[in-house]
């Protein structure tokens, strides 16, 4: 209430516990509002959790990949991909501190050779002639 500015309403009984506050729900709604409206969501959530009340704002898809301190901190990464750069979150877990660089994925029928080799014992003339056919791309 002091962050407010409603001190006034800090012994007020109407308002002392939680019960009190939930029966007035529309009261206390309308005094946080006046409060909110005056400031961002990036401030109010400053404002409050620096007197120790746990906080945070609520942020869109967009704002968040755009944030730059999220790419900064390696939350949001440019994955380097054969059609161009792409952004997108990365791991959470820290490793050494640091996070894991994200990679691409292969791309569509990438590791087709490799992977028929290994599995089938497919020969480059096997997979080529696949190709022909239509049945690998």
């Amino acid at each position: 209430m002091k962050l407010i500015g409603r001190e006034e309403l800090i012994d007020d009984p109407r308002f002392a516990t939680g019960e009190a506050r939930v029966q007035r729900e529309a009261e206390v709604d309308a005094i946080i509002t006046e409060w909110t409206r005056k400031h961002t969501k990036e401030e109010a959530m400053t404002l409050v959790s620096g007197v120790g009340v746990p906080a945070g704002a609520v942020f869109d898809t967009m704002k968040l990949q755009n944030d730059p301190t999220f790419e900064k901190r390696g939350i949001m990464q440019v994955m380097d991909h054969p059609n161009g750069g792409f952004k997108m979150p990365g791991w959470p877990v820290r490793v050494d501190g640091k996070p894991p660089r994200v990679t691409a994925p292969p791309l569509l029928g990438q590791h087709n050779a490799e992977v028929l080799n290994a599995w089938l014992g497919l020969g480059p003339a096997d997979v080529a002639a696949l190709k022909n056919e239509g049945v690998l791309s």
